[in-house]
């Protein structure tokens, strides 16, 4: 049973940081894609960061580049997101996604996401930035 737990996410003022983890089980990790989407209330569903677990490549939207990296650890089945500068508007409840296609980097480049191509999601963690 694969399963995708988040966790670190919370409230902070502009300009904060946050760092989100995703840990994966029962989940071919290596040599595939995992990924972060958001979605804020009455939005869809974004892209917001990819990472390959093979090549350690990532990738990211437009909106949060040079402000949010992405990384993993290989050893625990774990992926971050840091998300530093954080602003209003990347209030959402954050999505970590299981990639073994590697849709995501495609569509962050794109601008475009169809959720339903991905099978696997977690939970989501709930990020607010107040200005």
């Amino acid at each position: 049973q694969v399963q995708l737990v988040e966790s670190g996410g919370g409230s902070v003022q502009a300009g904060g940081s946050l760092r989100l983890s995703c840990t994966t089980s029962g989940y071919t990790y290596i040599d595939n894609c995992m990924g972060w989407f958001r979605q804020a209330p009455g939005k869809e569903r974004e892209g917001v960061a990819a990472i390959s677990t093979l090549s350690g490549n990532t990738y990211f939207a437009d909106s949060v580049k040079g402000r949010f990296t992405i990384s993993q650890d290989n050893a625990k089945n774990t992926v971050y997101l840091q998300m530093n500068s954080l602003k209003p508007e990347d209030t959402a409840m954050y999505y970590c996604a299981a990639d073994p296609s590697c849709f995501l980097p495609v569509e962050l480049k794109q601008g475009r996401y169809t959720p339903s191509r991905y099978t696997y999601w977690g939970q989501g963690t709930q990020v607010t930035v107040s200005s």
